[in-house]
């Protein structure tokens, strides 16, 4: 089943979230679901979203910085769209 664009990201932002669920994805084999957070992730946050809602902006930012810090910023995503479309 295909996700858009705006369900990939509010699973991402779910995922960042709770980076907790990130090995337990891993083991399921849930590539798609770890892609879109990995090309989430990869991304820089918009520097409109400082002005527009900025808690939101420090709360993405601080996530991400975990994201990087736990060493989750390795996953590729291209490499993790490949697998899912393997299965």
């Amino acid at each position: 089943m295909t996700q858009s664009a705006r369900q990939e990201e509010l699973q991402a932002r779910h995922l960042l979230a709770h980076q907790e669920q990130i090995p337990v994805l891993l083991k399921e084999k849930r590539w798609a679901e770890i892609a879109a957070l990995a090309e989430f992730a990869a991304k820089e946050v918009p520097d409109d979203l400082a002005q527009t809602d900025p808690a939101l902006y420090r709360l993405l930012r601080h996530q991400i910085t975990e994201y990087r810090i736990r060493g989750w910023r390795l996953l590729n995503a291209q490499k993790l769209r490949q697998l899912a479309g393997k299965e």
